[in-house]
């Protein structure tokens, strides 16, 4: 919430100077909060199936009045924090059984003033606060489309099943039994047209003047989705719970900020906004259930977690970027991370997961895919063409790869890891078909492919660390990148026992931490070896060869211009030879 409002608020236009011109060349004129400091004020809130609201003769449609409230008191109320609470049923009136809307219209008006405009003597439009808020909420309930593939049953209630005549979904009214309704104490000297964001669509001045009422708001932020209820025959009677408190301008500000955030979401679609209420669901339940110190290292953590993601990504790039030479590096390991990603990808699109995460693994697929192009080399073969019209693409592994004794190591780890993957794949495969329900055939294979790699994808890494074991050198990983990756897991290892997930997941966040652990046991015991390529495609006999060079490159001048003083012309040129010498180097 707080990352919203600094973003809103780092666009937001800046608030003008208190004193501005009217634009008519006039004196400046400074706006003022209609309702004063400590002026007393009622509260009616009404509640009707119209979105305008007339009925204001019905007693039955009066839900709370609450007289003799003190504007921008903070102390009063049973709590002693100027909030007060109304709680009560409400009948379902049959329209919003059957789909139909339920409107709350809340007044603020001054002491012993009504919000009827045709109580004459009464009434008073400019004193008068209105806003109105819809209480139900329409949500999509989705049909259950799985069945066991052998046996075409399922147990899911036949409610839930999706036959053919159904789509996949069906709008449902649900209620939520809260609300808290908030009157921000604030007086700012707003200036009409020069209002920042989101201010300017809740602040409301008065016609023909610069004063303002203050803002009305309805806050239902903590009102998790998982707490509506379908509204239907079984739900005759509605509780409501109705909280009013006063608010400050910077804790609504952050309040406002998630509506923008909504706002944007609702851009991309309706389906989108859905999955982002259902994140922020589990954003809110961390923040209720939390104890705050953890929260707090939680949130560092978070960061941290982010910026150690953000330099694995930028080393594992500039790894690949930049290697010359494949030797030691398993290039099977990485036509195994293009098939890893793809399934992923596929997996994640069939299960309708959060459009953040779908376009996370797309440009995790891209990026192994880019990796193919330098671990291989792709050739054209206009030739020999595909029905006499498309070009063939062949591709052969790069020399620097066959030339080595990496690729025999590679075929030899894989050979042995065939042997037990293949048996874990089948075993995998038949208790996937037996046990668990799916779409269809194709979801089966994507879930049992995904399940696998998810279970035994640590399995994968063992081939590097055969190689390793052969060449007896740890010299050409990239170091870097593994590091920053490990510290990523044992950050993951700790919110494995903060956050809620199933065992078999939170197993598989320490199998990362035992290959990098085997990899600290390899370079332990093995010598570097520093005629051996390193991280970047160098070794480090060239690093020490490029260092004399900058170093030297910056005195070269000085050195020359010294001889040309001490030394006949003669000696010049054997002079340079050494000089070109360390530049070759």
């Amino acid at each position: 919430m707080l990352i919203i409002y600094m973003i809103s608020s780092f666009f937001r236009r800046g608030t003008p100077p208190a004193n501005q011109s009217d634009g008519s060349g006039g004196k400046s004129i400074n706006s003022q909060n209609i309702y004063p400091k400590g002026m007393k004020m009622d509260m009616y809130i009404y509640l009707s199936e119209q979105e305008d609201f007339t009925d204001f003769n019905n007693e039955d449609a009066l839900f709370w009045s609450l007289k003799g409230l003190e504007y921008g008191d903070w102390t009063s109320g049973p709590n002693g924090d100027g909030s007060y609470i109304k709680e009560g049923k409400i009948q379902t009136p049959p329209n919003v059984i059957n789909n139909g809307s339920i409107y709350l219209h809340c007044y603020f008006v001054k002491e012993g003033k009504s919000p009827n405009p045709k109580d004459k003597g009464k009434y008073s439009k400019k004193l008068t606060v209105y806003r109105s808020k819809r209480l139900n909420k329409y949500k999509k309930r989705r049909f259950h489309k799985t069945v066991n593939l052998l046996t075409g049953e399922t147990d899911v209630h036949p409610d839930l099943i999706q036959t053919e005549n159904r789509s996949a979904f069906e709008i449902l009214n649900h209620w939520h039994p809260n609300l808290t309704i908030n009157l921000m104490d604030d007086h700012s000297p707003w200036m009409r047209n020069h209002v920042p964001q989101p201010l300017d669509e809740y602040l409301e001045f008065l016609p023909g003047t610069d004063n303002y009422h203050p803002i009305l708001y309805f806050n239902d932020y903590w009102n998790l989705n998982t707490d509506y209820m379908p509204i239907n025959q079984t739900t005759p009677v509605l509780n409501l719970t109705i909280t009013y408190s006063p608010i400050s301008l910077f804790k609504w500000q952050m309040y406002a900020a998630q509506g923008m955030r909504n706002k944007w979401y609702g851009m991309l679609g309706a389906d989108f906004v859905e999955e982002s209420d259902e994140d922020q669901d589990s954003l809110k339940t961390t923040v209720l259930e939390t104890n705050p110190y953890l929260l707090a290292m939680t949130v560092i953590i978070s960061i941290v977690h982010s910026v150690f993601e953000f330099l694995a990504f930028k080393n594992d790039i500039q790894f690949w970027k930049n290697r010359k030479s494949l030797e030691g590096l398993s290039v099977r390991s990485v036509f195994f991370n293009v098939f890893q990603s793809l399934i992923v990808v596929l997996y994640v699109l069939d299960n309708e997961t959060n459009f953040m995460v779908k376009v996370s693994v797309s440009i995790g697929l891209l990026i192994e895919m880019w990796k193919i192009t330098k671990v291989v080399t792709f050739k054209i073969d206009r030739e020999n063409l595909w029905f006499g019209v498309i070009p063939r693409v062949t591709y052969e592994d790069k020399s620097t790869y066959t030339e080595s004794m990496t690729k025999k190591y590679d075929m030899m780890a894989f050979k042995y890891l065939s042997w037990m993957l293949f048996p874990l794949l089948i075993g995998y495969a038949i208790y996937s078909l037996l046990y668990l329900e799916h779409k269809g055939w194709y979801s089966w294979v994507l879930n049992m492919v995904y399940g696998f790699l998810l279970t035994f994808g640590f399995i994968m890494m063992t081939p590097q660390l055969f190689i390793n074991y052969k060449m007896k050198s740890v010299a050409h990983l990239p170091w870097r990148m593994m590091t920053y990756k490990a510290l990523n897991t044992f950050i993951d290892d700790i919110f494995a026992f903060v956050i809620k997930m199933p065992t078999l997941y939170r197993i598989g966040c320490f199998r990362d931490d035992v290959v990098f652990f085997i990899f600290l046991y390899q370079r332990w015991i093995y010598p570097i070896d520093p005629t051996r390529l390193n991280e970047f495609g160098t070794s480090q006999e060239m690093l020490e060869q490029n260092g004399k060079v900058t170093a030297d490159q910056s005195e070269t001048g000085s050195e020359q211009a010294s001889i040309e003083q001490s030394k006949p012309e003669e000696t010049e040129l054997p002079s340079e030879k050494p000089a070109k010498e360390k530049k070759n180097d």
